[in-house]
């Protein structure tokens, strides 16, 4: 594998002290009110009406923030030091006998680390922890909760200065003795009535409610006098209410009580609902195998998929039985992934999009595609790419124009243009894609994704079909920034078969996703660059207008040294294709279709349209030439530099421009500085995204940024062209992986 030449580090990831802020968590409907009077506690001195949510018919939910859920601890702690938070309940009425706390915290400045039961009569019997917050579910099995007892003490770490006001609290009570209620509804339970195991209040799910009717009921047999009210929970079937049954059903409590949704499904939500035991990875692989067979080359005709893994399913299971028995490699543990088709893949054909190498069967994966499959991913399809990764409309001779799931009259970009609409009309979860002048990132605009272009050698390029390895990159896809920032933790590091990747070492944090930041916006400085964000003027200004509105100074029109010389170097793919791609096709050894770029031209088993264009690149004699080494040696100085400078002088934690207006998605392949893309606005129904640009290894800090831009806005939504399709529809297709 070619290496780049080598250039010092400009910089490392930026340590900075992060704002304070909570992960939202969803929106509850409000089926009554009522007023909850608080007791004399740190945080409150006097009577206060808030208002709290009935779920369910003996569920009183008390919302983040709530002053009746009474948080105790350090207010200020130094970074790297471990604190507790102590939870109780004020102001609260009624036999409280189960509880689940959902707890929110800033991940960019505290990590969660363990829970545990202090009250005695509490027990815990489900805790999981994500991105952001940790859900905690408890029994009180001897007596209810009592007002002021700590019943759960929290232990985090800080990773900046901070303590118990960067975490918030909300809660649903489960209430024992609800008067009416219980007499009318519990009373009349019994195995026969219930419609779900473990339903005991009635509602039709599993929730806190039910919990706490069973906790009464601890140790009662199948000879007491109440066992008809209990008995619809007794799981394991052993004829007692045990601690088998309260952790079963805590289980299930944990987790939301809705059913799985599969559209718009990120990576939490499906590991949520795989540890909550409503999802399986077979059954997960099914759907989207569904979808594919719908709408790719049926309905729409989307045309994104290329071929389909043909064990997909049997590579499911065996994940499937690995997390009954071992638990999840990870967050990526069952998680199909879409894969532009110029990633070697065994067992799958690599193609590039061209006919000539539909037999294309490597022996090896991709080293990106390797560290997917360790962390347990299930690569489900490859997609189309513009041949050989030539241009941005998404068109080969082996799949044809792919279409935009948002227009079917336009494309999707390109040239990731493949993954770009497999993501957008949910076929996978998330994808990878590769990008060489703005592949990445004009798909990712133009399908309402996030797609992050990594610094040149935080990941592999090794397996990879090249276009031109001084700017080559391959990166994630995906539909929200935190997937993508879950998928970039996989798949970066140090590949020795890509030497350049040298330069990630100690560049890389813990995880990106302790980026995931919703103010990171506040404080933030950025630059805009107006003479390259025009045509979507509208869109464009309302976003800056809304970064300005959540805490950022935006200095407009940011003049970038050398702009006009940077932009008119030409593209190195020109000039680097013919011998880059000629050593890929030796690296296939005696199993190459064809050893060289003239023996593909001769097949003309090719796009004719870039004929003309594969010729001329094949016509490059060497790359031995002063004026290669000259343009390749000074555009990426020159450009590393001027964008340096701006930084620099403005003191900006990025740069900001339109991802499909003008060249300025050449400006991070020329210095190989990271930029991410993530949707903006609507442009004739088609998506628009922008893009910051930051500097070397640098990606947490745009993860940051893109991420509070997010979770504010929320622009995205999904394309009406593939709808979600019902269970009968489902059951109805012959699916052929």
């Amino acid at each position: 594998m070619k290496s780049l030449l080598s250039r010092s580090s400009i910089s490392k990831v930026l340590s900075t002290a992060l704002i304070a802020a909570t992960l939202p968590i969803g929106a509850m409907n409000a089926a009554a009110e009522t007023s909850i009077s608080s007791v004399d506690s740190p945080n409150s001195s006097s009577t206060v009406t808030e208002t709290v949510y009935q779920t369910a018919p003996n569920v009183v939910v008390l919302p983040p923030g709530s002053e009746s859920v009474l948080l105790t601890g350090p207010s200020t702690t130094i970074s790297g030091a471990l604190f507790d938070v102590d939870v109780a309940l004020t102001g609260v009425s009624g036999k409280v006998t189960a509880q689940k706390f959902i707890i929110e915290f800033n991940p960019a400045r505290v990590d969660f680390i363990d829970v545990q039961a202090v009250d005695s009569s509490t027990t815990i019997v489900g805790q999981n922890a994500e991105l952001g917050k940790a859900t905690v579910v408890t029994a009180s099995i001897s007596e209810s909760a009592v007002n002021n007892k700590t019943l759960i003490r929290l232990k985090f770490k800080a990773k900046a200065n901070g303590g118990v006001q960067d975490i918030k609290v909300s809660a649903e009570l489960g209430l024992a003795d609800t008067g009416i209620i219980q007499a009318t509804r519990f009373g009349s339970l019994s195995l026969q009535t219930n419609q779900v195991t473990g339903d005991l209040n009635g509602n039709g799910a599993l929730d806190i409610g039910d919990l706490a009717l069973l906790a009464p009921y601890y140790g009662i047999t199948s000879t007491h006098a109440s066992w008809s009210k209990a008995a619809g929970a007794d799981f394991n079937q052993n004829g007692s209410i045990d601690l088998t049954d309260l952790g079963l059903l805590g289980k299930k409590v944990l987790y939301d009580t809705k059913q799985f949704e599969l559209m718009e499904a990120s990576v939490m939500d499906i590991q949520n609902a795989m540890n909550a035991g409503k999802l399986t990875a077979v059954q997960l692989v099914t759907k989207y195998l569904a979808r594919i067979d719908a709408y790719d080359q049926k309905g729409p005709e989307i045309k994104a998929i290329l071929n389909v893994n043909p064990k997909a399913l049997e590579e499911a299971a065996a994940l499937d039985k690995e997390r009954s028995e071992k638990g999840p490699r990870g967050p990526l543990h069952g998680i199909p992934v879409i894969v532009k088709d110029n990633f070697n893949t065994i067992g799958m054909p690599t193609t590039a999009g061209c006919i000539c190498l539909k037999a294309n069967n490597t022996s090896t994966d991709a080293y990106m595609i390797k560290k997917l499959k360790n962390a347990g991913a299930i690569i489900l399809a490859k997609s189309n790419l513009h041949e050989f990764a030539f241009g941005t409309t998404t068109l080969s001779s082996l799949g044809g124009q792919t279409k935009n799931p948002y227009d079917l009259t336009t494309n999707p970009g390109g040239s990731s243009g493949g993954t770009g609409a497999a993501l957008a009309a949910n076929f996978g979860t998330i994808g990878l894609g590769t990008d060489t002048g703005g592949s990445i990132r004009i798909p990712s605009s133009r399908n309402a994704l996030v797609g992050i272009r990594p610094t040149i050698g935080l990941t592999s390029r090794e397996g990879i079909i090249p276009l031109a390895h001084s700017q080559d990159v391959g990166g994630p896809m995906a539909r929200s920034v935190a997937d993508a920032a879950i998928a970039l933790d996989v798949v970066s590091g140090y590949d020795p078969n890509d030497l350049v990747t040298a330069l990630s070492t100690g560049n890389i944090p813990k995880s990106y996703t302790d980026y995931l930041d919703k103010d990171g916006l506040k404080g933030a400085r950025i630059g805009v660059i107006r003479s390259l964000s025009t045509g979507n003027d509208a869109a464009f200004n309302a976003a800056i207008d809304k970064m300005k509105e959540l805490g950022a100074t935006v200095i407009d029109n940011v003049i970038i040294p050398n702009q006009s010389k940077i932009l008119g170097y030409a593209s190195l793919s020109g000039t680097e294709f013919k011998f880059d791609l000629n050593d890929y096709l030796a690296t296939l050894g005696a199993n190459a279709p064809y050893k060289t770029l003239t023996e593909i031209i001769a097949s003309n088993d090719i796009l004719q349209s870039q004929k003309s264009s594969m010729i001329q690149r094949d016509n490059v004699t060497t790359l031995e030439t002063l004026n290669y080494y000259k343009d390749l040696w000074e555009r990426t100085k020159l450009t590393q530099q001027s964008l340096t400078q701006v930084l620099g002088e403005n003191s900006l934690d990025a740069i900001m421009y339109a991802t499909t207006s003008g060249n300025a998605n050449r400006l991070s392949p020329y210095s190989g500085f990271p930029a991410i893309s993530f949707p903006a606005g609507y442009n004739n129904q088609v998506p628009f995204g922008i893009e910051l640009l930051g500097r070397e290894y640098d990606e947490g800090t745009l993860i940051k940024l893109a991420y509070s831009f997010e979770q504010a806005t929320h622009v995205r939504t999904m394309p009406a062209s593939t709808p979600a399709l019902t269970n009968e529809e489902e059951s109805k297709l012959v699916l052929t992986p």
